[in-house]
């Protein structure tokens, strides 16, 4: 019989992009822990910091003179009785679901588990990855039953990085439970902290499987503008031009041609398709959005270098800034950025490439992907592209992005004038 804790006491388990905000909002109502396996992460907040600049250092400031405590040390998790779940869901170098990080984490909570706890998993994942793959782990390292001693919920994260109007307490949240009484429990917790209200799904799959959708069908709707720019391009057609007539009509959806990265968009469509296939359904439009929307970066260059050509210019020795390596605008995230894909096939052309982006960590994309960033834009380019648009990159014109007199430019964004680039998707 569940018997909600009285007192919670809430450990946050992985401090990035979604763990941290939800730490400081839930420090607000409750006395809450965040816990990370990073101990420079842990030692960065801490001291006041977020260099992913999801929360100011005021905010940050506020929160541990309230009781906030970071921690790299597991012993910290045994003062709490509930326990969210926030670490990256990945996919591996086959695409297929990386669960290692969610597998550990569920380990790592076993051990501090007690008769009568709570665990929230906000991580995305696949229908019935909570309790078919989680919650086994939390038995084992636990030595306690399922929906007996302990409960289980999900509440998928819906956090989007960089963003200061759309925030954890101003967007929906679904949320569940193993348990009709354990879902209340679980949906009260959120009632408190996010103003924009909740909503309780009725089972745990129910939930998981409305964040696969989220991202899958924008995913879809992405693809099918990026078909679109396949297809205008060989005619001829402009493909923002051929959307601002559509948009006129009051039901056309108004997705924008560009690359698809970030964690959730490009990886969560393959934790759906794997679940499908398990049961013996090959998805034909998720994955065929993929391929289009995995395509991108390689149309971009291929594009690039034809500019290039047919302005007279040698290819081979030939030299191109890209500006921009995250994987959206205005914000520090790499997280699966598909500029990449633009800078190596550029680099198979045996053209020398400078990526510049004032956005990213130098080090976690040397890390990362192996691309050292250039500390600042050089001269005597044969090609400039605009992958990510910035708001440093917006008031730049030719004479400042160091071309040489036959250099073509490149606007993935359609941030700059139509006059000033030579194509753009």
């Amino acid at each position: 019989m569940f018997s909600a804790p009285s007192n919670p006491v809430i450990a946050v388990v992985g401090l990035g992009y979604v763990g941290l905000p939800l730490a400081l909002a839930l420090s607000r109502e409750f006395r809450v822990v965040g816990f990370d396996i990073n101990a420079a992460r842990v030692a960065e907040l801490n001291r006041g910091e977020d260099h992913t600049l999801e929360a100011e250092p005021e905010e940050l400031a506020a929160a541990l003179a309230r009781g906030l405590r970071f921690s790299a040390e597991s012993s910290s998790l045994n003062e709490a009785n509930v326990y969210i779940v926030t670490v990256p869901t990945p996919i591996d170098q086959f695409k297929a679901p990386d669960l290692k990080p969610l597998l550990a984490a569920s380990a790592t909570i076993g051990g501090a588990l007690k008769s009568g706890d709570v665990v929230i998993y906000e991580s995305t994942t696949y229908p019935g990855c909570t309790e078919e793959d989680c919650v086994p782990v939390l038995e084992r390292t636990s030595g306690l039953k399922f929906n007996s001693d302990f409960y289980c919920g999900y509440s998928p994260e819906r956090i989007n990085p960089g963003d200061k109007v759309n925030t954890l307490e101003t967007i929906k949240k679904v949320t569940s439970g193993s348990t009709l009484e354990a879902a209340e429990f679980v949906d009260g917790i959120y009632r408190r902290i996010v103003k924009a209200g909740t909503h309780l799904a009725p089972s745990i799959k129910v939930a998981e499987a409305s964040k696969a959708i989220e991202n899958a069908q924008r995913d879809v709707n992405i693809s099918f503008v990026n078909e679109l720019a396949l297809i205008f391009d060989r005619l001829g057609i402009d493909t923002r031009d051929v959307l601002e007539a559509a948009g006129t009509k009051w039901n056309f959806l108004k997705y924008s041609p560009g690359l698809v990265g970030g964690h959730c968009i490009g990886v969560d469509p393959y934790y759906l398709a794997h679940k499908a296939q398990s049961v013996g359904y090959h998805p034909q439009v998720i994955l065929s959005g993929r391929r289009v929307n995995d395509s991108m970066g390689m149309f971009v260059a291929n594009k690039v270098v034809k500019l290039m050509i047919g302005n007279g210019l040698a290819v081979h020795g030939s030299k191109a800034l890209v500006l921009g390596v995250t994987f959206k605008e205005n914000c520090p995230d790499i997280r699966n950025t598909r500029v990449v894909d633009i800078v190596s096939e550029l680099q198979q052309f045996g053209i020398e490439v400078d990526v510049y982006d004032p956005w990213a960590d130098a080090h976690e994309v040397r890390e990362e992907y192996g691309i050292s960033l250039a500390e600042s834009p050089g001269t005597g380019y044969h090609a400039v592209i605009l992958a990510v648009a910035h708001e440093q990159f917006a008031g730049l014109d030719r004479n400042q992005l160091g071309l040489k007199p036959d250099g073509v430019v490149f606007d993935t964004k359609a941030l700059w004038p139509r006059e000033m680039v030579d194509g753009r998707l």
